[in-house]
């Protein structure tokens, strides 16, 4: 899989980011929530990132 840096939070490597794969799909790096009491199932996982993240992503036109 190729992965393409669209946009962070921040320059440094542990900042929510959003990335583009080559297979026409998306990859978010955020933080895990604990405290959501929702039942994801043990293959799924659930990141959450800034609103900000996704506003500047389609602010640029990344997405």
């Amino acid at each position: 899989m190729k992965v393409t840096k669209l946009v962070s939070t921040c320059e440094l490597q542990d900042c929510p980011t959003l990335y583009a794969t080559d297979r026409d799909t998306l990859l978010v790096h955020g933080e895990t929530p604990t405290d959501h009491g929702l039942d994801i199932p043990g293959h799924e996982a659930l990141v959450e990132i800034p609103m900000e993240l996704v506003r500047r992503a389609v602010r640029d036109n990344l997405i």
